[in-house]
């Protein structure tokens, strides 16, 4: 007990030594930071979230929707997931405290995929099911705005045809987009010399992953042509299409991905703004 207490006194006076402008070279972030997890429904509390939505300052929630699923020999599986989530959550803080993220989705329809090892798909009805599932909690807790925020390709159509239905059953206001429908033919020229997007582990989703998670891309070892041999891809069509996409993907660069980041974010922002601005006249 006695080496506790005096230990407690050296350290105390060692502190009290130390001039205050020392202690600390972490200048204070300003009013104007905002905590990135803060837009993160899975990262807030229960009491954060319902001090939020009941007190008014919550108006609007974004659904991701992604994939599990190969993408290439040289990207991470998931890589939709990822990449939906940080344009929701980029999003979101633009419009904080307006907009929060809900937990996203990070398994998608995908059978077109299972010939390629790690690929997990769900049915179609079972991940509509889920979806709509989500938003219904939503719904319950008192959300009455929700942006779908796809990204992967194969949950496109089964999302567009169904929203009408959950915002019928539902009785609030549900949309969808995929990220992505924030490119236009000429934005896809300007930025991507393959003039392609989103592709697929292609120029576009590579230079994405290089600016937003640069460790979810793996190009040691990878050697295309010696792989192929181990594929055993079904459709010919399919195998000569990944191929063209594995050559594109080294087109990709930082400063693509970077430049389409911010378009997507921006368009997203917007969206929610028009969602909430309708809802409120």
């Amino acid at each position: 007990m006695r080496d506790a207490t005096s230990r407690r006194r050296f350290l105390a006076a060692v502190a009290a030594a130390v001039p205050a402008s020392a202690q600390s070279r972490v200048s204070p972030a300003g009013a104007g930071y905002i905590q990135p997890a803060k837009v993160l429904l899975w990262e807030s509390t229960r009491k954060e979230f319902r001090e939020a939505l009941e007190g008014g300052a919550l108006k609007a929630m974004i659904v991701p929707t992604g994939s599990t699923e190969q993408h290439n020999e040289h990207l991470a599986m998931i890589n939709d997931t990822a990449s939906v989530t940080l344009i929701a959550q980029q999003a979101a803080l633009k419009l904080w405290p307006q907009v929060m993220v809900a937990t996203p989705g990070p398994v998608g329809i995908s059978p077109h995929w299972m010939d390629r090892k790690g690929t997990l798909t769900l049915t179609r009805e079972t991940f509509l099911a889920v979806v709509y599932e989500i938003c219904d909690s939503l719904k319950q807790h008192g959300v009455t705005r929700i942006l779908i925020l796809n990204g992967h390709g194969g949950n496109v159509e089964p999302l567009r045809s169904s929203v009408a239905e959950f915002r019928r059953k539902l009785g609030i206001q549900v949309e969808y987009s995929a990220y992505w429908d924030a490119y236009s033919r000429d934005i896809i020229k300007k930025y991507m010399e393959s003039n392609k997007a989103p592709a697929h582990a292609a120029e576009f989703e590579t230079s994405f992953a290089m600016a937003a998670f640069p460790e979810r891309i793996h190009w040691e070892g990878v050697d295309y042509a010696k792989a192929k041999q181990f594929l055993h891809i079904k459709d010919p069509a399919s195998a000569k299409q990944e191929e063209e996409f594995a050559q594109e993907a080294r087109l990709a660069s930082t400063a693509k991905g970077e430049a389409m980041i911010a378009i997507a974010v921006d368009w997203v922002a917007a969206r929610l703004r028009a969602m909430i601005a309708a809802d409120s006249r």
